[in-house]
């Protein structure tokens, strides 16, 4: 479309008002492409809305939408969708950030010349920003840095599949991502199905290695730090990918073994992660009242889609591996608080010695 913008920035909003104007301003500050922000008020409780509106009547490039009832960051992102006019979609979070630059280096990668094929899908590098002000990268930066300036595909790089689930950890071409037949799921982990599909499904898929976005971390309230069963909906976003897998395999789309099983091991450790991972509730994202059950259909999931002759990776990640197999949730809950502090020791002197 003639005067199209290039990127289409959507913007979920609820009850990030504390947080709004750095995003905003994060964005919309920045020299770069024509692009356009689509802000959707997901009912915010807050004052996010008249904050939309005030920063919409300065700058004509926001635009606002209000949604009459509540309906999670997944509904949000698809309305945004159904109003963006832009060549690539940036689906960010109200709470985040953009780091500086980071418009001039994706506009200059989408539009480099040399006959590189336009990617289906831009990779981004970020780093997580924690309350007290220190930083710590992103832990799939080795596999960016791999992506060649030509770009790559799912078949070629496996490995790809690691990389965080995330909408906001990549830009997707808007035609492309209108004709992959999925959207985004109400709930949490709402993610998962669109970003498996996009990297099974793109013919192209570049990166952009340098930091671009800042992803805010430990902010009291938003679903990745609270205790709730809500996030048993990781089962069923991977069962779709699953089955997504196996339709191509069965339509005789080329998916190759080191695919399938590079995105088994993805789910079985991101469940794991999720299992593992401590919330300021009360020290698991996962209720304890529901840990046990979570472990079980890990397990059976586990069972049902390992590949044949697998064999599970060496060292900590390849335990855990065996221990789902094995269906182990004693032995298991025992090396979770360990392994915590392994990580939590890690981190610390990782920061202290500004290796973050």
């Amino acid at each position: 479309m003639p005067g199209s913008p290039l990127i289409s920035v959507i913007i979920p909003v609820y009850a990030v008002e504390q947080y709004l104007p750095e995003c905003l301003d994060s964005v919309l500050g920045q020299d770069g492409p024509d692009l356009e922000v689509i802000a959707v008020d997901d009912a915010s409780p807050d004052g996010s809305a008249q904050l939309l509106d005030g920063r919409a009547a300065a700058d004509p490039r926001l635009k606002v939408v209000h949604l009459e009832a509540n309906a999670g960051p997944g509904n949000a992102r698809n309305t945004g969708l159904s109003l963006a006019a832009g060549e690539y979609i940036w689906f960010i979070d109200g709470d985040d950030a953009l780091a500086p630059g980071a418009l001039a280096a994706i506009g200059a990668r989408l539009t480099a010349a040399g006959g590189a094929v336009p990617p289906d899908v831009l990779l981004i590098g970020w780093e997580s920003s924690y309350p007290d002000g220190t930083a710590e990268p992103n832990p799939g930066a080795a596999v960016l840095a791999q992506v060649p300036a030509a770009g790559t595909t799912l078949e070629q790089q496996p490995r790809l599949i690691e990389l965080t689930m995330t909408a906001w950890s990549k830009l997707l071409r808007r035609e492309f991502l209108g004709k992959l037949g999925v959207s985004f799921a109400a709930g949490i982990h709402e993610d998962i199905l669109v970003t498996c599909a996009a990297l099974l499904t793109a013919t192209s898929i570049g990166a952009v290695d340098q930091v671009c976005y800042r992803y805010r971390r430990d902010r009291s309230g938003s679903f990745m730090a609270t205790t709730s069963a809500a996030h048993l909906a990781i089962f069923a976003s991977y069962e779709r990918v699953m089955s997504l897998v196996a339709a191509q395999r069965a339509a005789g789309v080329p998916v190759s073994d080191a695919v399938r099983t590079a995105v088994f091991e993805r789910a079985i450790w991101h469940y794991s992660t999720v299992l593992d991972a401590a919330s300021s509730a009360s020290g698991g994202l996962v209720p304890r009242a529901e840990r046990r059950a979570y472990f079980a259909r890990m397990h059976e999931d586990y069972l049902a889609w390992h590949p044949a002759g697998y064999q599970p990776p060496p060292g900590a990640r390849g335990l855990k591996f065996r221990l789902i197999k094995r269906g182990s949730y004693t032995l298991y809950a025992m090396a979770g608080p360990v392994n915590r502090l392994r990580l939590s020791v890690a981190h610390i002197a990782g920061r202290g010695t500004g290796r973050a």
